[in-house]
């Protein structure tokens, strides 16, 4: 049974859904996706969210530690340098 995205859109089918899904599951990590072997839509889309949520906490944790290492550090050095270059890659 086609599920209508907007007027102005194509129908998506069950299986482009299920398809969708599917990539969505591949990109988790391994260990998120042992435990979920033939899980439902909706804890998968759950378990997505949470680990979405636990890279943004580690980007947060990384730029705080970043943040205090530059603080640290003479801003003419050459690693301080480097890690511009690096920033600004």
């Amino acid at each position: 049974m086609p599920i209508e995205m907007s007027s102005r859109r194509s129908r998506i089918t069950d299986e482009e859904i299920n398809e969708l899904i599917s990539k969505l599951q591949s990109l988790l990590p391994e260990s998120r996706r042992r435990s979920m072997s033939r899980a439902s839509a909706s804890k998968l889309l759950k378990e997505t969210c949470s680990y979405i949520k636990s890279l943004h906490r580690e980007v947060d944790d990384l730029s705080d530690r970043l943040s205090d290492l530059m603080s640290t550090m003479d801003s003419n050095s050459p690693q301080a340098e480097i890690i511009r270059s690096i920033l600004r890659s």
